[in-house]
């Protein structure tokens, strides 16, 4: 323990406290308040762990309420490792609050969440369970989990993929845990754009990073789910791994390192210079997830890859690196604070909305779906993946 909270102390004195990172904080943006800026919680988690300032439960929630977007890394001149803080910090000291552990070890089990998925798909629950858990309060985690029911994408069966004509390379292509189990089509689609560029590929499903048991202080966990991460990778005779959900790619990099590991989107950008789309007279609007701009670094590979597509009148949202507010668990953990950084996002669509909205990550499509459901906007959300598959020329 005391190793771990020299290490805290390590991380945090490399803050040289200059506040460059506080424009780029959503949470700061929100609050106005050092304790919910990047900052402040350095400070805080400092003091806590040497004893100098007695935990409390105000303590812990502001550094609770930190989503992990790391946009104030990405813009540290040091730079401090804020992320290694944040995840050694609440991996030492309890939460301000109980997590709902249950809820979130089912969104880890993919085959579990896509049985439940069905079963609520089969039920009409989105019509007539989210008026019962509106008697529930605000913050409570199950309602914010049934809100997103409206969100869920349609049901898509796994496709095979096709054999390359000619094989440049065999790449692993990881399923993840929400991805895995809600949105196939992105993997699929993954699989299809790949094997066009002529990559031969492996799946790895049925698993999960380990980010979500990382980011809730959950460490032995997040080392299990990495062990097997490495165990399935090692087996599976690819030299890349490959993820279509930037949330994910962090932590897998972090589970192999010094392996090859890259957002899907960025590698077909550097090795997909055969692909020809057809032309496709529509508008849409991109979002560019946090993890996608401050982790993978891929967002200029979304747009060119996008650019592709003739005819595609693509407009960008203008709140690209700052989180929407689902943050993995944030959504369901503050559901309140989670809903006001979504309507920071929503208040930015282009008027009038375009029909379509683009977005990697699938628990921002969950989360901004259900916005949209709220405001009774019908707009169709897809991965940019999913687009680019369907207007693939063969």
């Amino acid at each position: 323990m005391d190793s771990a909270r020299d290490h805290i102390t390590e991380l945090a004195d490399a803050c040289v406290k200059c506040g460059l990172c506080l424009p780029h904080c959503p949470t700061y943006a929100l609050d106005r308040s050092e304790t919910e800026s990047p900052r402040g919680r350095i400070a805080l988690a400092r003091h806590a762990v040497d004893g100098s300032l007695a935990p409390a439960v105000d303590l812990h929630a502001h550094l609770d309420h930190c989503l992990g977007c790391m946009a104030c890394q990405r813009v540290c001149p040091v730079p401090v490792q804020y992320g290694n803080l944040l995840t050694a910090y609440r991996a030492v000291l309890p939460p301000a609050k109980p997590r709902p552990r249950h809820l979130l070890r089912l969104l880890t089990r993919p085959a579990l969440l896509r049985f439940g998925a069905g079963l609520a798909r089969a039920s009409g629950a989105a019509r007539w369970l989210p008026p019962l858990t509106r008697l529930l309060p605000r913050r409570s985690p199950l309602r914010a989990a049934v809100s997103l029911l409206p969100a869920f994408p349609a049901p898509s069966h796994r496709a095979q993929a096709p054999t390359p004509a000619n094989v440049r390379g065999h790449v692993a292509l990881f399923g993840g845990c929400v991805q895995g189990a809600l949105e196939r089509d992105a993997q699929d689609a993954a699989a299809r754009l790949l094997a066009a560029a002529g990559f031969e590929t492996t799946r790895i499903g049925g698993s999960c990073c380990g980010a979500l048991a990382a980011h809730t202080g959950d460490s032995n966990e997040a080392t299990a789910k990495a062990r097997r991460v490495e165990q399935s990778f090692a087996t599976s005779g690819a030299d890349v791994l490959l993820t279509a959900t930037p949330g994910c790619l962090g932590t897998l990099r972090e589970d192999l390192p010094g392996r090859r590991v890259h957002d899907a989107m960025a590698f077909l950008d550097l090795h997909g210079d055969a692909l020809r789309f057809h032309a496709l007279p529509r508008k849409a609007v991109l979002h560019l997830p946090c993890t996608q701009v401050n982790v993978a670094r891929a967002d200029g590979a979304v747009r060119r890859l996008l650019a592709r597509i003739p005819g595609l009148e693509l407009a960008v949202l203008p709140v690209q690196g700052q989180c929407c507010g689902a943050a993995g668990s944030h959504m369901l953990e503050f559901p309140e604070r989670a809903a006001s950084l979504r309507e920071r996002t929503l208040a930015n669509l282009p008027r009038p909305c375009p029909d379509l909205l683009l977005t990697a990550n699938i628990g921002c499509r969950l989360h901004l779906g259900a916005g949209l459901h709220e405001r009774g906007e019908p707009i169709t959300i897809e991965h940019p993946l999913t687009l680019l598959a369907q207007q693939l020329e063969t």
